[in-house]
Parts: C-alpha cells; structure tokens; sequence
C-alpha cells in the first residue's frame, strides 16, 4: 500500500506547469529579439555553437528535479509488514459481546465478561482465511471493530472492552443482532454467522422477532449463554456489590429460557457456556459447516519511507543538468565549462545530502516512535517505554514522545513518573489539543489517587485548552460527585467518631451512677439490718422483762379470796 505522510505538500507541483509556461514565454521573446536582429535561419548559421534542443534538455532536468525534491517532502512511505497476503476461502463473523454490569458477575472464573473474552481469543486463533467483526452492546449497540481480517486488531480492540464503554445499561439482544446484519460485506457470497455471547439478564424485548428476521434474510445465528441460573452476586470494585434501588445486593442470573427462545427463533444453536463446558468445540464445528468463499486478506500494518531512490534519481539528474552545455563546444572547451559549473554541482549534492540525512533522521524518530505505539498497542508497555525513551534521544522537544511516554509509565502503574513527562509534555507543547490530553491524563492519575481538589483543577486546564474534550467534562463533573461523597463521608465519621465518644462518656456517667445507687443500696440495705437487730434485742429484753414480772407476780398471795374453796 502506497501513501504520501504529508500530501499536503504535492500541491508544490502546480509549480511545474507554471515553470513550463514560463520557459514558453522566455523562448518566444528570444525567438522575437533573434527576429530583430536577422533572419533566424541566418542567425543559426552565423551561431553554430548555440543548441535549442540541449536548451531544453536542461529545461526538462531541471523541472523534473524540482518535481522530485517535491515527492521526496511529500514523504513517500509503502506499508511495509503484510500479515496474509493469500486470497483463501472463509467465512464471515460478527460477535456481539455482552458488556452490561451483569457480565462482571464471577459464577464463571474469572468472570463472564473476562471468560468471553478468552473465548473470542481462542475463537480468534482457529481463523485463517476469515473475516470478523466486533460488536459490543448493553442497553444500546456499537461497532466496536467492523468486519476485518486483521484478528491483530481485533485482539487489540478486544482488551479494551469494559461495562464503561456504554452508558446505557440493560441488554437488548435485538438491537446487536439488527447490527450485526449491516456489519457483513454486501458482496460477499461466504457464509455468515452472528455470535451473540450473553447472560441474557434484563432483555429489552424484540430479540426473537429481530433474530427470526436474521434467519430469513441468510444470516446464521448462534447464542452463548454464559453463566449460572443459580446467579451471583455482582462486584463493583472496592469489595462492594452492586445493589437495587432499595439497597438489595443484585443477583445476576443466566436467562437460559429465553437465550434457548432467541435461538430457536431465528433457527440457530444455543451454546452454554460456563467452567466446564467445551462451547469452543462446539462453536468451531458448527461454524466449520458454513459455506466458505473467495476472500482478500491483505493487511497492512506499518510504513518504510521510499524516499531513497527518489533522492538517487534526483542527483543523477541534477549531475546531467550541470554536465549537459547550451552550447557545443570542443572536449576542451566542454571540460572547461563543466569545472566551472562543477561548485553549483557541490552546492546542489551538498544540500540534497543534509536534506536526505535529515530525512534519514526524521525516519528512525518516527520508526522509534511507531514502534513504540506497536508495544504499547500490544501492552507490551516496558518496550513501549524504551523505543519512546530512545526516540527523545535524538528529539527531546518532541511533545508527542513525552505524551506517550507518560501514558506507557501510566501503564505501568508508574504514576510519579508518568505525572512529571505529562507535565513536561504541557510545557513543550504548543498545541492546545496535545496539552489538553496531557492535562486530561494528569487528572485521571490524581483521580486514582483520590486527590480530588488536583484532580479537578487538571481538567479544567484541559477544558481551557480543548473546550470539546467531553471526556474531561464528564470526569470533571464525575470527580466533584465523587469529591463531595468524600466530605460527606469524613463528616459522617467524624459524627460518628463524636458520637462514639459522646456514648462512651454516658455510658461511663451511668455506671458511675450505677455505681453509687448500688452503694446507696447496699449501705441502705445494711443500716436496716443493723436497726432489725436493734429492733430484735430490744424486743427480746422487753419480753424477758415482762416474762420475769409475770413469774413474780405469780408466786405473790393475793388480795382477793374466793367464798368458796371447793
């Protein structure tokens, strides 16, 4: 594949028709003043030494020269590494892959989201001569991919895949298929097959209707189901589980009847996938049943500057136009005249050398860097950091370098780092744009870090400088929330702290107070066993007081005596 880097400068070539015009001009006004002076073939005759035609030899070499320093500015480049370049028979693919909150659950190991990308991974490698496409939805669709033969993109494009690429929630299986349907190469004869790879968990409606509408119009459908009907619980990070409106924690079951229902409609293969299953078998075997067709598989990947032999042909020129003379001369006369032409000669290699080392040295930055993004595209981000590192060797100035090597330290979970070559890249960079990503990933690392009040002042500088960076908007917005939690929650701990507190402190005045009722109590409870006993030996000493003059009064005569003694 063929491509100019900057094409923008192959508008200099409009300089040759005006040059051509311009030497048509000069020719006919000499034509006139020869005229003026005599009869031309005269003229000729009493001129013999003068040459038209090597005239416009040197004309040609000159303005074919001009056109060739034009095409070697423009930066020709051929891509230069073709991944297949065989025209195989195959099928085409569209996999949509489910990417609502419920696929984070973890009833298949790692989790359904993370299981179905191994899956696509494996699915991808036992292609050859196919073509596919990626298609990601949750409560709505995108092409995440459209349909390639490039399975090192897909790959690629398939490990940035998270629930945060849609905002919308829920998972309309109808609207993917419908997708799907447009994804396909029109012209194409091969067999084509839509996998859809879901938990089926809150469907929107209209996935039957829209899968039976597939199957009549040749499409092949196959539904994955992944997951258990016995459900589980769905993490959100921090240890948290996701919860209801009323503060239930969600369970996430696999809607297997209506996944089966999907694919009974539009006369396809329901596959479940879950830790023991072979679905990988058993989607390559049916997939191995599709018809297969003619299809091109030319991809290419990355650009090697062309300018080399361009830069051969121009000075081959250039010599020929110096050593080529308007007039004809004796070997003599003709070594004369090329020695005194030969300093324009040196002038013109002499520039086209630095201009081509430059060139040179232009290439090897841009390879370090393209090399660089190759890692990183990769997540290879330990030689992503070093071809970037060696491309600012030889361009330390280079705003686009110090970017991406923040983002490759970034990677690397390297955030002291990554923050001092993002600030450095807003201070290079005269391009709003360039510093308003650079800002915008300073705030993302402050953000991590919880360091909200850093965190928001980076991207409002980012907004300062790209007003359309929504991305920065939105996180903008998203970190006061997340700011205003935070103080929250300080405030509910410190209420709480001070509540504690506050109880700790009753609760230590009531068992004082506890303390000294029980001590009252007790005190009071001894003094009315002292008065009881008191009370006791009184009442004792006043009975034998009384029991002693009873007896005494009983041994007394007494006073009264009877009539009678009978």
């Amino acid at each position: 594949m063929f491509r100019f880097e900057s094409p923008i400068y192959l508008w200099l070539l409009l300089l040759i028709p005006l040059l051509s015009i311009f030497y048509y001009i000069l020719y006919q006004h000499r034509k006139q003043r020869i005229k003026k002076f005599g009869d031309i073939e005269l003229v000729k005759q009493l001129s013999p030494s003068l040459s038209n035609r090597r005239r416009f030899i040197k004309f040609l070499l000159m303005q074919s020269s001009i056109a060739l320093m034009v095409l070697i500015i423009a930066r020709p480049q051929i891509g230069n590494r073709i991944s297949s370049t065989k025209n195989g028979k195959g099928i085409e693919t569209v996999i949509a892959l489910d990417i609502s909150n419920s696929m984070l659950a973890q009833d298949v190991i790692p989790s359904r989201l993370d299981k179905s990308k191994l899956l696509i991974e494996d699915l991808l490698r036992s292609f050859d001569n196919d073509k596919v496409g990626l298609i990601v939805f949750a409560g709505d669709a995108f092409v995440q991919l459209p349909i390639t033969s490039d399975f090192i993109s897909a790959k690629m494009f398939l490990n940035d895949i998270n629930p945060s690429l849609i905002g919308t929630q829920g998972t309309d299986i109808g609207k993917a298929i419908n997708l799907a349907m447009h994804s396909f190469s029109p012209t194409s004869k091969a067999g084509k097959a839509i996998i859809i790879i879901t938990d089926g968990e809150d469907n929107e409606g209209g996935a039957e209707a829209m899968a039976k509408k597939a199957q009549e119009a040749g499409f092949h459908i196959y539904i994955l189901g992944i997951g258990s009907t016995s459900g589980a619980e769905i993490p959100i990070g921090n240890g948290e589980k996701l919860k209801d409106k009323r503060g239930n924690i969600v369970v996430s079951h696999l809607n297997e009847d209506m996944c089966k229902g999907i694919a009974d409609a539009g006369k396809g293969i329901y596959i479940h996938v879950d830790n023991n299953s072979d679905a990988q078998q058993i989607l390559k075997k049916q997939l191995s049943k599709l018809q297969k067709d003619d299809i091109n598989n030319i991809v290419y990947s990355d650009y090697d500057e062309q300018f080399q032999a361009i830069a051969i042909i121009l000075i081959i020129l250039i010599i020929g136009e110096v050593c080529i003379l308007e007039r004809k001369n004796t070997k003599k006369k003709k070594w004369y005249m090329i020695k005194n032409n030969f300093a324009k000669l040196l002038i013109c290699i002499f520039f086209l050398s630095f201009f081509c080392n430059f060139m040179i040295y232009a290439q090897s930055e841009n390879q370090l860097i393209r090399k660089g993004n190759k890692f990183f595209r990769s997540k290879n981000y330990l030689e992503s950091e070093i071809a970037f590192r060696k491309s600012l060797i030889k361009n330390n100035k280079s705003d686009i370098t110090i970017y991406n090597l923040g983002c490759a330290l970034q990677a690397q979970k390297k955030n002291k780092e990554a923050l001092s070559e993002y600030k450095k890249a807003t201070k290079v960079s005269e391009n709003s744009l360039h510093k308003s990503k650079a800002y915008y990933n300073i705030g993302t690392i402050f953000q991590g870090q919880k360091k909200y009040d850093e965190a928001i002042e980076s991207y409002k500088d980012a907004l300062r400088n790209n007003p359309n960076n929504n991305n920065a908007r939105y996180n903008l917005e998203l970190c006061k929330q997340q700011q205003k939690r935070q103080q929250q929650k300080r405030q509910q701990q410190q209420k709480s702290k001070n509540k504690k507190n506050n109880s700790k402190q009753q609760n230590k005045n009531k068992k004082n107070k506890n303390n000294s009722n029980k001590r009252d109590q007790k005190r009071d409870k001894e003094m009315s066993k002292d008065n009881a006993e008191r009370l006791l030996d009184a009442a004792m000493q006043q009975e034998k007081l009384t029991q002693k003059r009873l007896s005494k009064a009983m041994h007394q005569p007494s006073d009264h005596q009877l009539n009678k003694n009978w």
